[in-house]
């Protein structure tokens, strides 16, 4: 930490001394397990600040590190973050990766659980209490679809420093700010340094991006039917975002040697149901469910059980953050996903084998007959369009 941060912080007026040396006790007036606990910061008027607090006020003298000084702010935050570091500090010494081995044969205990789940709950809870105060529905469609992003983001995050896993604080924020996907491997210190990305793959995301905002821009405007005009609104919006400029995002991240792949994996191109829910579509989502989930579930419940489960835990999702802001339509993102859980395991019988379900021209088909037509219907339905998407296309001026 002290080689990342040395020539930040003494560019900045600041200087660094071990715990150990004699005249640091003496000055801070501690010793022993009580001077070793936390680092401190020994500001210019004589003020100590210690663990969190010292972190918070090193934040607000670093440019890039002010979303973070704002967030510390947050009622409660502050706290969270004190928990965070002391459960850290606690284990510094297996942050190098002597203590993975025993870390990986036990269960986790509940403080890393708690650490691990606190800003999940903490963030879908403001997200609620703000339901009321904000004026559009699709206002808290965003603040609750960010609030379970960056929760699910941390829980991740914090997996990886559970188990031994050393994150730099540039890693840590480039993965938590600005990357979609919930696989912190690519940033961690022992990770492979990626190639640079052929000048094709430039090529194809921005294509992407500027089919996705014709769509948004150009097409949906014509559309005279509005819940037509909000899915093809939505449609462009998804191709736009998800497709083009997340893939942009990535080969960002690897010109700067950080080995992540696009969070979409040529969906279009999966020749069965399966392979489009379990490699190609959203592989953000896909690991964070795999680790959390189905990893966890599948001896007790089989592998049947364990992806029912999983499909489930999407629908859920994604009825909390459709129906929920729309106030209608329960129930139905579950219906979607529980109906794709079903394709999926009608895929792999012997009947479905025999006519080529599972692969080729025949396998497309299927997937695409599963995964579009029940869409419009149950995962995104009418209401959702009329009550929360149309008002933000007209916001954005693409209605």
């Amino acid at each position: 930490m002290v080689k990342r941060w040395r020539g930040t912080l003494e560019a900045r007026g600041f200087g660094f001394a071990s715990l150990h040396e004699g005249w640091v006790a003496e000055r801070l007036g501690l010793s022993g397990v009580e001077l070793l606990s936390e680092m401190r910061v020994l500001c210019g008027s004589g003020r100590v600040l210690g663990g969190v607090d010292a972190f918070v006020f090193l934040w607000s003298k670093v440019w890039w590190c002010w979303p973070l000084w704002l967030l510390a702010h947050i009622p409660g935050v502050r706290s969270a973050i004190g928990f965070v570091y002391r459960r850290v500090a606690a284990n510094r010494h297996c942050l190098n990766g002597s203590c993975s081995v025993h870390a990986t044969s036990r269960r986790p205990s509940s403080s890393w659980v708690f650490g691990g789940c606190l800003p999940l709950v903490v963030l879908t809870a403001m997200a609620f209490a703000l339901r009321n105060r904000l004026p559009e529905a699709w206002m808290f469609m965003w603040a609750l679809a960010f609030a379970l992003f960056f929760g699910c983001k941390w829980l991740t995050f914090w997996r990886g420093l559970g188990r031994g896993g050393a994150v730099g604080v540039r890693g840590g924020l480039g993965y938590l700010l600005l990357w979609p996907g919930m696989d912190v491997r690519p940033f961690m210190a022992d990770a492979p340094r990626a190639e640079s990305p052929l000048a094709g793959e430039w090529f194809s995301a921005a294509l992407k991006t500027a089919l996705g905002a014709a769509v948004l821009w150009w097409l949906s405007p014509m559309v005279s039917d509005p819940v037509l005009a909000g899915w093809c609104g939505l449609g462009g919006l998804m191709l736009s975002l998800h497709f083009g400029i997340f893939h942009l995002l990535a080969l960002v991240w690897r010109c700067g040697g950080v080995p992540v792949e696009p969070i979409m994996n040529s969906p279009a191109t999966a020749t069965s149901l399966s392979l489009f829910w379990s490699e190609r579509w959203n592989r953000g989502f896909n690991e964070l469910v795999h680790i959390f989930l189905f990893r966890t579930t599948y001896r007790k419940i089989g592998v049947t059980g364990a992806m029912f489960l999983v499909f489930l835990a999407s629908g859920l999702v994604h009825d909390l953050v459709i129906s929920v802001p729309a106030r209608a339509c329960y129930g139905l993102p579950t219906a979607y996903f529980l109906l794709q859980g079903v394709g999926v395991l009608f895929e792999r019988t012997a009947t479905a084998r025999s006519v080529g379900l599972n692969r080729g021209v025949a396998g497309w088909l299927y997937m695409a007959a599963f995964t579009l037509f029940p869409a419009a219907a149950l995962l995104f339905p009418p209401d959702f369009i009329r009550n929360v998407i149309n008002p933000f296309l007209k916001v954005m001026g693409a209605l």
